[in-house]
């Protein structure tokens, strides 16, 4: 059973530093790949950034140069560090898992959701 936990969310002013972690509970294999979304009210949830097994991360262009993801591909565990915030980050922000097994030739999809952890960037 895949159950991935965030933490690591809150209230942070302009400028400032979060570290957001996602960790699943289970003794899974490794997934493909994860990543971190975030959606605002009202809004979209959007791909912030990626990370696959091997380590090769993907940036949404909003984030480049600010955020940095990392990941323990063995563990499933996975990091955000955010640096200089700005309001328009705020949103709730959420762990996500996706790839593929193929058993017996046949190739099944997966594709886990955290619950989300709230970001509020804020004076």
């Amino acid at each position: 059973q895949v159950q991935l936990v965030e933490s690591g969310g809150g209230l942070v002013q302009p400028g400032g530093s979060l570290r957001l972690s996602c960790a699943d509970s289970g003794r899974n294999p490794s997934f493909d790949a994860m990543g971190w979304f975030r959606q605002a009210p009202g809004q979209q949830r959007d791909l912030v950034a990626s990370i696959t097994t091997r380590g090769r991360p993907y940036y949404a262009g909003f984030v480049k140069g600010r955020f940095t993801i990392s990941r323990d591909g063995a563990k499933n565990t996975m990091s955000i560090q955010m640096n200089s915030l700005k309001p328009e980050d705020t949103a709730v922000y959420y762990c996500n898992a996706w790839g593929a097994t193929v058993t017996d030739g046949k190739r099944n999809g997966y594709d886990y959701w955290g619950q989300g952890t709230q970001v509020t960037v804020s004076s």
